[in-house]
């Protein structure tokens, strides 16, 4: 049936270039080519966070990992994706974030800081630790990509195979992101976004029919034993055997969403309010479909994969590999080519929302201004997509040497990334658009924590520190090894540090302050059944 896998792909193939083609007309400026002119609909700002949320990294790395570790409990970590890195994060930042970079004029998350608490000393560290450690998190999704193409083409045993499907991977992002832009990116995550809904459900009837239906699947799950507790059944488990662990992560992977640049920069393309409150229900809807189903799939891993299976060279266990071996033996041939399709969207999506913003940041950022003064707007379009060029290459080089490796896994290429953003910008950004007394310092000093947390833990994880082997102490109850929980902690100490140091340290000038919140204070004109009428107010 390779065949109609290579249909599905050709026709996906020309789907998204003729969205590319179509939508640069609307590339004619900065704005547009990086915002969509700020006239997103709720429908498509919604698909394009949740399809951005969503990617191989999560279907492919962290269902399988987590699924393989936790059980249903993993469900968990989905639950936590759509109320907390969705509902919530809609709820409290949607609003605020638009009115503010709106108001302000900030194009991107540094530009924000910079504007924001008046320093362009801010802008540019921010704009360089996006760019530093985007790339991480887009080698993770090349990854996944590739571990289910080889997987569903049969090219383990081709040499450079997977090399191969990397590096196409790469020229198709480049091309329709290089194209169309934003607009291009959110007409193509709309298009994705269906694609994931329908696949998802498919392969969720497809494993618990091949499992021997629901309540056999739970039967045979309970029956292995987890090598973290004497708990029967610990995989059917409300908690699962390792309930900590499982905490982080749901806070990365949730909380994380509060801070992360491609994220948030959904918010400053938003059409208007209302399209806010039609979107946050939307994006928390696909989120359940989409993170719960892929969580669900992954924790039935153990009834279709052994552990023999997935042990490398190495004898390390491969967590990537579990998806990709389990559909093999669970879906039918049929299916197999609406799941590669599936995870191709979300992975698409993901991949041109990362270059775009990772890109335009070091554009107008890092460039314009600092190394060189007046570029024009043409000019800043055309520097944009030669760093999206860049970007890709270089996450395709270190995608490559990961899987050579066999060392940086997905679920640790995307716990770096994370954990250095979130852990960098989530508390400095929230505080930004609801407390005024954020100081220039506390942002510093949250940069340098977020950043400084997930270098530090990179490094002590690799235990060799000048020549001495260093291992983190043994805990029953908490990995202090994971680069999850490290990100996790980084984001958590970040929401304490930047009111402690607010607190102690200078204050902005008055006047950026207000300029910053009077946005909020603008009066906006609405029809009279808006209001309540003198004898109405209660």
């Amino acid at each position: 049936m390779i065949w109609l896998n290579v249909l599905f792909l050709c026709v996906f193939f020309a789907v998204t270039i003729g969205i590319g083609i179509y939508a640069r007309r609307h590339t004619k400026s900065v704005g547009a080519f990086v915002l969509g002119g700020r006239t997103m609909g709720p429908w498509l700002t919604a698909f394009a966070y949740g399809t951005t949320y969503f990617s191989a990294v999560v279907f492919i790395g962290y269902a399988g990992q987590f699924g393989w570790a936790y059980g249903m409990s993993a469900v968990w970590i989905g639950l936590g994706n759509a109320i907390i890195g969705s509902l919530l994060v809609w709820k409290v930042m949607g609003r605020r974030t638009r009115i503010m970079t709106k108001h302000i004029d900030a194009t991107t998350m540094p530009e924000f800081f910079g504007k924001r608490y008046d320093s362009k000393g801010l802008k540019i560290a921010a704009s360089a630790i996006v760019f530093v450690f985007m790339i991480p998190y887009s080698a993770s999704v090349f990854n996944g990509l590739s571990y289910l193409f080889t997987s569903a083409f049969g090219l383990q045993k081709v040499q450079y195979g997977f090399e191969y499907c990397i590096i196409g991977m790469s020229v198709l992002t480049a091309l329709y992101v290089i194209l169309g832009g934003y607009m291009s990116t959110a007409i193509n995550d709309f298009f994705q976004g269906i694609v994931m809904l329908v696949g998802v459900i498919l392969v969720i009837i497809a494993i618990v029919h091949s499992a021997g239906g629901m309540m056999t699947a739970m039967t045979d799950l309970s029956k292995f034993s987890a090598p973290n507790t004497e708990m029967q059944g610990a995989y059917i488990s409300f908690f699962g055997p390792e309930p900590l662990n499982l905490l982080g992560v749901v806070i990365l992977t949730s909380l994380g969403t509060w801070g992360l640049p491609q994220m948030v920069h959904k918010f400053y393309a938003i059409k208007d309010e209302k399209a806010i409150r039609a979107g946050t229900v939307i994006s928390t809807l696909f989120a359940i479909v989409i993170s719960v189903g892929s969580y669900f799939i992954g924790s039935f891993g153990r009834l279709f994969v052994s552990a023999d299976e997935i042990t490398g060279s190495t004898g390390k266990l491969l967590f990537d590999q579990i998806v990709p071996n389990m559909l093999q033996k669970a879906v039918p041939a049929v299916l197999i080519a609406v799941v590669i399709v599936l995870v191709l969207s979300a992975s698409m999506s993901t991949l041109s929302s990362l270059v775009l913003t990772s890109s335009s940041t070091l554009t107008l950022d890092f460039v314009n201004g600092n190394i060189v003064k007046e570029m024009p707007e043409k000019k800043k379009v055309l520097w944009i997509r030669i760093f999206l060029a860049f970007f890709i290459l270089t996450s395709m080089v270190l995608a490559i040497y990961s899987y050579r490796t066999q060392n940086l896994y997905i679920t640790k290429l995307m716990s770096i990334s994370w954990g250095a953003l979130a852990g960098s910008f989530l508390a400095p950004f929230l505080y930004g658009l609801f407390w005024k007394k954020v100081t220039k310092a506390a942002v510093w000093a949250n940069f340098i924590s977020g950043v400084g947390i997930t270098v530090t833990h990179l490094i002590l994880a690799n235990g060799d520190i000048f020549g001495h082997s260093f291992k983190f102490p043994t805990n029953p109850y908490i990995n202090l090894a994971s680069p999850i929980n490290a990100g996790a902690f980084a984001m958590i100490f970040g929401l304490i540090l930047v009111p402690v140091v607010s607190l102690i340290s200078p204050k902005l000038k008055k006047d950026v302050v207000d300029h910053a919140f009077e946005g909020y204070n603008i009066a906006v004109k609405a029809n009279q059944d808006k209001y309540l009428g003198a004898d109405e107010v209660v």
